[in-house]
Formats: structure tokens, sequence, C-alpha cells
């Protein structure tokens, strides 16, 4: 964030629905205090409001009051009232203004379901939350509350409609593998990297058919490799990028511009001995033309996303 208290002005057309004369706490303080206090890593009531009271020379630069933090109760009770679509809108017109897409940008769509937002008392479900980040800095660009994990389907087409993608590459997990989704990016402009599982069947199945371990050694086409040491722990990444769609058969022709098969290889050694190596595969399609690097890097930034 920059010393500017012009981007929440992009929150002034939520209506309050409160009767005036009763208001103690504006509703710009409470919006300012929730999604700084949120973004910040707070996901519940209380732990917002001790990050009003804490934090209040920070929120002063950003136009708040200067009063005390609302509890945690008043805060609950007001966000309450307000439109969901509206804050969405806002908050994606605030990311718009403070975060410019550069062209090839990758945005990771991902899903999550917030720490302590289950309430055994209540037998409230947990809050499940699907969120695009611009993954070069971490930036969310915008996020949908789900019912549950299922319905990230229909949710991920909603959230790409608010946004302007055009010219980026958008990555999702296995969940988001589905046509209409990939369909939907390539109508805002963009283009698609899209992990591939079980969910698409007979697509995992033709990658299966396709991928030998030998690859790893000998391959004619586009390769990548990168090794990290952390922890004692050495890893191994290897991207393998395939042009010639034909070992697809016709389903190369069931995803609108598909231009890229690609397999992601993770060896991870944790002794010094290779049996003590775990092995991971995982499938991608693209409409992209990705070279192997762009690959490798992509789907790293993805991991590292779903690891925030």
């Amino acid at each position: 964030m920059t010393e500017d208290k012009s981007p929440f002005m992009h929150f002034i057309s939520i209506r309050d629905v409160r009767q005036e004369g009763k208001v103690e706490h504006t509703l710009s303080d409470i919006i300012l205090i929730t999604i700084c206090a949120v973004l910040s890593g707070h996901d519940t009531w209380k732990g917002i409001s001790d990050y009003g009271r804490k934090q209040r020379d920070f929120l002063l630069r950003f136009g708040f009051s200067g009063k005390t933090s609302p509890s945690a109760d008043t805060i609950a009770r007001v966000m309450g009232t307000i439109s969901t679509k509206a804050l969405q809108n806002a908050f994606i017109e605030w990311m718009k203004s403070c975060h410019e897409l550069t062209d090839g940008e990758v945005i990771a769509i991902d899903g999550k379901t917030l720490k302590g937002s289950y309430n055994r008392a209540t037998d409230q479900a947990a809050i499940h939350m699907v969120n695009a980040f611009a993954t070069a800095n971490g930036v969310c660009l915008g996020q949908s509350k789900v019912d549950s994990k299922t319905n990230e389907i229909t949710a991920i087409p909603k959230l790409l409609e608010l946004l302007d993608i055009s010219g980026c590459l958008i990555t999702i997990d296995a969940m988001g593998c589905q046509r209409k989704i990939a369909q939907k990016i390539i109508d805002k402009n963009a283009d698609y990297l899209l992990a591939v599982k079980g969910n698409q069947g007979r697509l995992d199945e033709a990658f299966d058919n396709y991928y030998r371990p030998s690859m790893l050694q000998h391959f004619d086409g586009d390769s990548y490799s990168s090794q990290e040491k952390s922890h004692g722990r050495l890893e191994t990444r290897c991207a393998l990028i395939n042009t010639n769609l034909s070992v697809l058969g016709d389903l190369a022709y069931d995803w609108p511009e598909l231009k890229t098969m690609g397999i992601m290889v993770s060896v991870r050694q944790e002794g010094k001995h290779a049996e003590e190596s775990d092995i991971s595969v995982r499938y991608y399609i693209s409409s992209k033309a990705l070279t192997a690097k762009e690959l490798h890097d992509a789907t790293r930034s993805h991991w590292l996303i779903e690891s925030m």
C-alpha cells in the first residue's frame, strides 16, 4: 500500500443502511479496518477489531477518522448489512488502481477455506473463498465466497467476468479444469494453464499413455529443470513441453485454442539415498505456446500462492 488515501474512495458508493443518528463508527472506518486486517491475515471478528486498535497510526494514513476501533460485534453486524456484490466490485476496482497487470502476467485462481471460520457452537459451515492472485507480488485481485469447495466450478467464471485479465496467463488447479472455464478465459482475451487430474478421466488417461519416466533423460521436446535445497531436502523440478497434440487424438479439439501439453515432475529427496525420494508427476494443458521454463515458473508460482 502507498501513503495515499484515495484508494478507499472506491468504497464510498457502498450504502450504509444504519440510522444516521445512531452511527458511532463510519462505514468507511469499518470497511478500512476489515480489509486491512483480512489482508494482514486476521480471519475472526475479534482479530479484526484488535487490529483496528493496535494499528491506529497505520490506518490514519488511509483516511481513518481516528476514533477507537469498533467492537467485534459492531464490525460483524455492520459488515453483515453490506451488499457483498457491491463490496466485491469496489475491492476489485481498488486493486485495479493499485496494481497494473502486464502482458503475460500469471494470475492464479485458488480456493481456500478460511481458518477458524467453522463455528462448532452453531454448526455453521466453514467459509470457502475463491481468490485471484497476481503471482508476481501476491496481490489479491478479487475473491468470491462459495458455499463449498465443489462450488468453485461455478464461482470461477463469475470471478473471471469481473476481472480485466486480457493478455494474462490464468493458472487453475484440477478443480477448474473445465471446458466452460477454459472458454471463459479465452473469451476474456487471456490464456489458460489448467492442471489435469481424474475429473477429466480421458484426458488424464491420454497423458498417462504418453508420459514415460525415461523422458527425464531423453526427451525430444523442450525441457527445463531446476534444483532447490532447503532444510536438508533436495527438490528437483523438471518441466516437459509437447506441442504435438496428435497424442491426444480427438480430445485435442475439445479444448479451446489448446496448444500445449505440459508435464511437471518433482523429485524430493530427504536423505542421501535415491530410495528415499518422493516423486510426483503433474499434467497440464494450456492455450499458450509455453516454453518449458514458462511452465516451470508458472506452476511454481501457483504452488507458492496455494501455500500462502
